[in-house]
């Protein structure tokens, strides 16, 4: 029998009510139930009081020296009583314990668990138990697993703990011998019942050691099986552009480009190329030149006759992209469209029409590029920016706009290599790590509000030298809850501090005209100065805008403050980022020591990563990155890293798929349907 296939309501004790309750958590089966691990352990271990610091929990054997004293304030009450533990007498109070009084019998044993206030000579009591009614916790340490409804902690114990009793011998080994001697793991058997039942914190750690490494590897293997079978399976479309053509475009380009930008150029025609459908994640620093690439791709897409889209998260973005491909696009004949929500009635009927019959080559969009409506002729390349901003839905919906169309995937997240891949499924990686020639560090500063007079004079004798500055803040108007500058406010106080400057306003709640008209006048330098709220973040280029403050930086993420910052050093001058903070929390402080240590977005994404943890860092919900049950994307990353290469090097292995040794993994293949060509997006 397969523990795998067994029913939870097998194990005793789990009514029909309670096995609904289990399936609200996942638990559908006995081994569901026994990999429902706990996220902490409760410290029940005897402690002697003298090594026991203030105000720590502890748990102590004691004996009751005197009679119990019962207060009540209306529904509640207050016991104590005066105990002994080793040579200390103390006074233990429980609240809301009414019923104990009658057990607290003097000379009784007892075992307290509580808060120990030194000072006082008092704990206050959370658990206690009497020796002589047979021990139930104490000496141990006790799983603490997510619960809710009508289960409660206590069950969850007593049933887990049946599961093993019943089905602990039936616990199979999954993975193969030379990986459990490699890293020297526990057998899964122990395991399981040692991440349930640690007899001390070393076994515990041994334990989830094991299964962490098992979680990893058995994610690992399914993506690279699935690559396996599915590298040749899925068809796409072959690119006939050749060299020769692509190299009298990037000739013309007015720039040349960097070598880590040559080589990611070079993965991607490769792929482009092959009868096999691409999908690319090409990741690389704020302006460290992924249009460019994108660029190069979509135009191999037009020379081998056929459509290309671009999807990009806003529409200042979407409408920056059009200029730009079609200053090095029209040259070529190419023709760009544009297709946002704010393209309406004629001009948007015209340009479905010219996408439909083939007349627009490219076309750069928001989410409007996935609505019903949307027809290509031919599409074959779907490029899209950002994409953490996008949800696996919106893009899957793309993609079936075409034949199985290349999909090269842009992020400025810049996240570590192999993470990128577990994150974004199965996807090959580029990753553009060199700056573009000519392209200046940025040098950041932290400072509080009370100097902001001197951020003021900074700000002038930038302008003076004939130079743009951004000032971005978090709301738009005056929120009662949060106490922070707002762009409206500051646009004011900004055009009366700087009378014989241009100060612009640009925020979310402007039309796209107005955000469109705001923006020109930025570009051509008719205003110097931009007050803005976040919608700046993404893309923006205007090479002349030297300065980026940002106002109650501490309520904004890493990865986005990064964002702001990469929205100068965009020309040929010394370019700076002024962060304007009072944090008040531990996160907001260390964000700011690490913006100011750092302007590699690699480093400031593992930081981030490290203070967020991976579900806040991806967005979870919308980037499709898995949840595990036990394992951390931060803290086990390097094991994360270990999973990946033995999955890789086993699935290369023509016995990985004939050798009886190799059969479990196989069997959990085939359960995960991965062997039948499920697409992992």
């Amino acid at each position: 029998m397969d523990i795998s296939t067994i029913s939870v309501k097998q194990v005793s004790g789990v009514s029909a009510l309670k096995e609904g309750e289990l399936h609200a958590f996942g638990v559908f089966t006995v081994q569901d139930l026994l990999e429902y691990y706990p996220f902490r352990y409760e410290d029940y271990r005897l402690r002697s009081l003298s090594e026991v610091k203030d105000g720590e929990k502890v748990t102590v054997q004691a004996k009751i020296m005197g009679l119990p004293v019962l207060q009540r304030y209306g529904k509640k009450s207050r016991l104590t009583c005066k105990v002994m533990a080793d040579e200390w007498m103390f006074t233990a109070t429980w609240f809301n314990r009414h019923f104990l009084k009658d057990q607290l019998t003097p000379g009784r044993e007892i075992t307290l668990t509580g808060k120990w206030d030194q000072r006082r000579a008092q704990m206050t009591v959370s658990d206690s138990e009497f020796p002589d009614k047979g021990v139930i916790r104490s000496g141990s340490l006790q799983p603490v697993y997510s619960v809710g409804g009508n289960i409660t902690q206590a069950w969850m114990r007593k049933t887990v703990g049946q599961a093993l009793v019943q089905f602990g011998e039936m616990i199979p080994e999954i993975l193969p011998e030379d990986l459990v001697r490699k890293y020297e793991l526990m057998p899964r058997k122990h395991a399981i019942l040692r991440i349930h039942q640690p007899q001390d914190s070393e076994e515990g750690q041994e334990a989830r050691k094991r299964m962490v490494y098992e979680e990893l590897f058995l994610f690992q293997l399914k993506l690279q099986a699935y690559r396996a079978m599915n590298h040749e399976r899925m068809d796409g479309v072959q690119h006939t552009a050749d060299n020769a053509t692509v190299r009298e475009f990037v000739r013309s380009l007015p720039f040349e480009l960097t070598d880590a930008q040559k080589k990611v150029e070079l993965e991607i025609l490769k792929d482009m190329r092959s009868p096999f459908c691409m999908n690319r994640l090409l990741q690389g620093d704020v302006g460290s030149g992924k249009t460019v690439i994108a660029a190069v791709a979509l135009y191999a897409a037009v020379k081998s006759g056929h459509q290309g889209a671009f999807m990009v998260p806003t529409e200042i973005l979407a409408e920056q992209h059009v200029r730009s491909l079609t200053k090095l696009f029209e040259p070529y004949g190419i023709t760009v469209g544009l297709l946002t929500g704010s393209v309406t009635g004629r001009r948007r009927k015209d340009l479905l029409g010219a996408l439909q019959m083939g007349l627009v080559d490219v076309v750069v969009g928001t989410h409007a590029l996935i609505q019903e409506e949307v027809y290509f002729r031919s599409l074959s390349l779907v490029v899209t920016d950002e994409q953490h901003r996008f949800g696996v839905n919106q893009r899957s919906i793309l993609r079936r706009k075409g034949f199985n169309p290349d999909v090269l995937t842009m992020t400025a997240t810049p996240i570590p290599r192999t993470l990128a891949i577990t994150a974004f499924g199965d996807m090959d990686v580029s990753t553009l790590s060199e700056r573009p020639k000519g392209r200046k560090p940025i040098s950041s500063y932290w400072v509080k509000h009370d100097k902001m007079d001197r951020v003021l004079g900074f700000i002038s004798r930038e302008i003076e030298q004939g130079r743009q500055a951004y000032l971005i803040c978090p709301l738009i108007e005056e929120s009662e809850k949060l106490d922070v500058q707002n762009a409206i406010d500051l646009y004011v106080s900004m055009s009366q501090a700087f009378p014989d400057f241009k100060v612009g306003l640009l925020h979310g709640r402007m039309t796209a005209a107005e955000k469109e008209e705001v923006m020109r006048e930025f570009y051509a330098n008719e205003v110097q100065l931009l007050v803005s709220t976040t919608v700046v973040e993404v893309g923006v280029d205007v090479p002349n805008a030297t300065l980026m403050i940002i106002m109650d930086a501490d309520r904004f993420g890493l990865s986005q403050l990064h964002q702001l910052r990469g929205r100068v050093g965009r020309g040929e001058h010394a370019s700076y980022c002024v962060l304007i903070a009072d944090p008040k929390s531990e996160v907001g402080q260390e964000r700011m020591k690490v913006m100011t240590d750092t302007d590699d977005g690699f480093e400031v994404a593992r930081r981030d990563l490290a203070l967020r943890g991976p579900g806040d860092f991806f967005g979870t919900k919308q980037s499709g990155v898995p949840e595990f049950r036990i394992a951390d994307m931060v803290s086990d990353f390097a094991v994360l890293e270990e999973a990946r290469e033995d999955a890789a090097s086993l699935v290369g292995e023509e016995a990985f798929w004939t050798s009886p040794v190799y059969s479990p993994l196989r069997h959990y293949l085939q359960r995960e349907q991965v062997l039948q060509g499920e697409l992992i997006d």
